[in-house]
């Protein structure tokens, strides 16, 4: 019986013992997890509450200054560290502010990424659609994976989705260059030995620059391609003709200038020209002119006259003499005739004009008195013109005389007017550095007005067989013309081309491209842009895997 109760007594012991054990257990647990989570956030509110950091590595922090144990640079100070608690974590449910470059870094209010310092942008209200199921309960139906909303793509993420532009893998270089040693964050910090960059403390990476350079090849895909509106066009082999166009200005014919000037001191009598534009002929009367010089060389004639009566081979001489004093003196031969006639002295000597035109100048009124030397009219014929044109001294080499010219005044409706090269002036203007072009033009309707600004196209010769390009498809840098060539379907490359003369949209290609080339006509700058960039670091890295798996390449 004592044993009985014995064993009895034992089992009802294990059981309650088993019993306190399984009660414990979830206590146990939860103590467990608590201190666990306790940890973690100690660890997580020393980290965030570090001062200092490493700009390459944010993971590396430190409450006091000094370098990053992986790259050596020197860690900057986290301003955003100051004032920080667990109320933040608590606060970031409904954060409104993103770093556009790291999506993953959010707050709740304006400040600046902790990895790149990056100004955090206000997300777009309009960008959180409303879900029309909020109010519906569905913790019965589903599970918890499948309670994640998944947001519509717009338009705009489908675009930035497209693969980027890549740099394809090229030939390896050959040839040595120098090695240096450069900063990865400070290119042009450039050194000949190792050491450490003086601006942020990394330590110098060695590259070679300086080799055989290698063609950097971009890859794009369709789609990007069809973004940027890319259009190609093939190298072709033909004929460019030599044609500038450019702008010129009507002048006066110089050669049919007429200036009227007095021979004699006198008065003006009987004026017959009062305005400046005023249109006179050949044989009008301008003016008469009293002087008594004339008189005297009228009164000398007449005499010469009386004596060739008396002495036949004295007086001819005589005679031929004093005539050739009044033509000398501007006395007409109407005048002089009169005078032989009548046998009477004129006065007042009439003047004509000697050509058709326009009077130009006038500086001369009615009783005025005149001397030898002065300019009385400028009368300008313009039946003819001349038309100077400016041309650029890189296109002055192939200009000649006698070359054909079309002169086209649309205010004036005419068009395509022909005639050649008359001369072409040897100095260039020190303003504009442009060589002067003259063009004689007949005006017979007189249209074309003095100070008129037409348009002006030279032809030159032929130049056969050359490789051209459209204009557009050039980049000109300053210092060298590129273009971007389409190697295969989704690789382009960016090639330096000499560029020789540039005619009717047409450039021709001197060295660089061959014919069955095609080049990029429009969205071609990106890619030069991209290629310039991969390039660069290509060389300073000396590899293509090294451009390709530097994740900080794009920043």
């Amino acid at each position: 019986m004592s044993l009985f109760k014995s064993k009895q007594f034992r089992k009802n012991a294990v059981c309650a013992l088993s019993s306190l054990l399984v009660a414990a257990t979830p206590i146990l647990g939860y103590s467990q997890a608590l201190s666990q989570e306790q940890s973690e956030t100690i660890v997580q509110n020393q980290q965030h509450n570090a001062e200092y950091y490493c700009p390459m590595h944010p993971e590396e922090t430190s409450h006091e200054a000094g370098r990053c144990s992986i790259c050596k640079m020197f860690l900057v100070k986290d301003e955003s560290s100051s004032g920080s608690s667990i109320v933040d974590t608590v606060a970031a449910v409904n954060k409104d502010y993103y770093c556009p470059m790291h999506p993953e870094v959010t707050s709740h209010e304006p400040g600046r990424c902790p990895k790149c310092n990056m100004f955090l942008v206000k997300e777009e209200e309009e960008e959180a659609l409303p879900d029309e199921h909020a109010g519906h309960d569905h913790a019965s139906h589903q599970s918890d994976s499948s309670k994640i909303a998944v947001a519509p793509q717009t338009k705009a993420d489908k675009l930035l989705s497209q693969p980027k532009p890549t740099l394809m893998p090229a030939a390896q270089s050959n040839g040595d260059g120098n090695i240096k040693y450069v900063c990865p964050m400070h290119p042009h910090v450039v050194s000949d030995v190792p050491g450490t960059c003086p601006i942020c403390g990394m330590n110098l990476e060695k590259v070679t620059v300086g080799g055989v350079t290698e063609e950097v090849v971009v890859g794009v895909s369709g789609g990007m391609q069809q973004a940027l509106g890319m259009r190609s066009e093939q190298v072709t082999e033909g004929t460019l003709w030599k044609r500038v166009k450019t702008i010129g200005t009507v002048q006066y014919n110089e050669n049919a200038i007429g200036h009227a000037h007095t021979r004699v001191s006198g008065w003006i009598e009987t004026l017959m020209v009062h305005t400046v534009g005023q249109r006179v002929k050949k044989g009008q009367l301008l003016y008469e002119l009293y002087s008594p010089e004339l008189i005297n060389a009228q009164d000398d004639y007449m005499q010469a006259i009386d004596y060739l009566k008396q002495d036949k081979n004295r007086g001819a001489g005589l005679l031929r003499k004093a005539r050739l004093r009044l033509e000398l003196l501007g006395v007409s031969s109407n005048t002089i005739k009169h005078l032989e006639q009548t046998g009477e002295t004129t006065y007042r000597v009439p003047y004509y004009a000697d050509q058709d035109g326009f009077v130009s100048q006038l500086t001369v009124r009615h009783g005025m008195y005149v001397e030898p030397g002065n300019t009385l009219f400028e009368i300008v014929d313009l039946s003819s013109v001349w038309v100077i044109a400016d041309v650029f001294e890189n296109e002055q080499s192939w200009l000649e005389q006698g070359r054909p010219v079309e002169v086209t005044s649309a205010s004036q409706g005419l068009f395509d007017l022909e005639s050649t090269i008359d001369y072409i002036y040897p100095e260039l203007d020190p303003v504009s550095r442009a060589m002067r072009v003259r063009i004689k033009l007949e005006n017979t309707e007189k249209l074309l007005k003095p100070g008129t600004l037409v348009d002006v196209t030279l032809f030159g010769g032929p130049k056969k067989n050359v490789l051209s390009i459209p204009t557009e498809a050039l980049i000109l840098t300053g210092r060298e013309n590129r273009v971007v060539v389409q190697r295969d379907d989704n690789k382009f490359t960016s090639v330096s081309v000499k560029v020789g003369m540039i005619s009717q949209g047409k450039a021709e290609i001197i060295e660089g491209l061959k014919a069955g080339d095609k080049v990029i006509v429009s969205g071609q700058f990106l890619l030069d842009s991209e290629a310039s960039i991969q390039g660069s670091l290509q060389r300073l890295s000396g590899s293509n895997s090294n451009v390709t798996d530097d994740p900080h390449a794009s920043h």
